[in-house]
């Protein structure tokens, strides 16, 4: 006995001293943010999520990590490309900007933007602790975290242009910019998430596409008993486009003629009409959709709600019977 008990020893030193050559190894990867198709003028909040993932190879052998392999691991995050401030990040497309920013979790408040120590205004980091559980063999042993993204509705939203009246789309690369510091440890963690590093990137994408909106108020003429004079009223368009966005607007013939050189509105009770003209500036050319000798009205977005006058007059006519006399014009914005 008195000659194996140092031979024990030795061995128990060899399994010992061979856990020091095999190392633990961890990994951070993400998948890409993609916000979609995004209208710069809905007036809504964009917002989407990614999935990241910390994965531990554990393979040594001494006796704590043996028992209960754990890590600890603190993700960072730096400000991405077309970026020069967390407060807000932005996307880019040329020398173009959308704001937006990257979150720890969905509350997508201001303290919870996802930076890190170096990162001004935006201190918030990830932190994991992934445990593989007691007594569970070496392997690869992984656990996930969802980072939140959104694109504020706003102002800053309203001004972003589309390019060559097109679907633009604007980026972000965090190409080795996420990082990460790590601890692998078995029972008890004396080195918090600082042991080792690694960094990993993902990209951000958002399509800004072309888009409009119109709306239309009515146009009254005052009452009048006998033709003799030109009646005149106007009504109000308002034409909201992407900034950038090239639009045309159409007004078509109306539900009574049918027809873009001589609309008329009609006798809600007898057959009886009334002729009447459309244009886009006082007495200007008839406003249509471009055939008979009319025009259309063209304009590029801004991002902002721009009204158009529609300048209506009845011309001197035969004077049809006493009525109501309506049409129904129907506006076309083509973008």
């Amino acid at each position: 006995m008195r000659r194996l008990l140092p031979c024990l020893t030795l061995l128990l030193g060899c399994a010992w001293g061979g856990a020091a050559q095999a190392a633990d190894t961890c990994t951070v990867s993400m998948t890409n943010i993609d916000f979609g198709a995004v209208s710069p003028i809905s007036g809504s909040d964009y917002v989407a999520q990614a999935t990241g993932t910390f994965s531990c190879l554990f393979s040594s052998l001494n006796l704590g990590q043996l028992l209960t392999p754990n890590a600890q691991v603190c993700i960072s995050l730096g400000l991405g490309t077309n970026s020069t401030s967390a407060l807000p990040r932005k996307l880019g497309n040329g020398s173009n900007r959308m704001e937006y920013n990257v979150y720890v979790d969905n509350s997508y408040a201001t303290a919870k933007i996802w930076g890190g120590a170096g990162v001004a205004g935006a201190p918030s980091t990830f932190g994991i602790i992934l445990s593989a559980g007691l007594l569970a063999p070496p392997g690869t042993y992984s656990t996930t975290f969802t980072v939140y993204a959104r694109i504020p509705a706003g102002t800053a939203l309203a001004a972003v242009p589309t390019a060559a009246n097109a679907n633009t789309v604007y980026t972000s690369s965090f190409a080795g910019q996420g990082t990460y510091t790590y601890t692998t440890y078995g029972l008890v963690n004396l080195f918090g998430c600082t042991a080792s590093s690694g960094s990993f990137g993902f990209t951000v994408n958002a399509t800004a596409v072309n888009d409009c909106t119109i709306a239309a108020s009515p146009m009254a003429f005052a009452n009048a008993s006998i033709l003799t004079g030109n009646l005149r009223s106007t009504s109000t368009l308002s034409v909201r486009c992407v900034n950038n966005n090239a639009y045309q607007i159409a007004l078509n013939g109306g539900s009574v003629a049918a027809n873009v050189a001589n609309r008329q509105m009609k006798n809600i009770v007898t057959t009886d009409t009334v002729s009447y003209l459309l244009s886009s500036t006082l007495d200007g050319p008839l406003w249509g959709d471009g055939t008979s000798g009319t025009s259309m009205v063209t304009g590029t977005g801004t991002g902002a709600s721009v009204p158009l006058t529609i300048y209506g007059r009845v011309p001197a006519q035969v004077s049809p019977r006493p009525g109501d006399y309506k049409d129904t014009v129907t506006a076309t914005i083509y973008f």
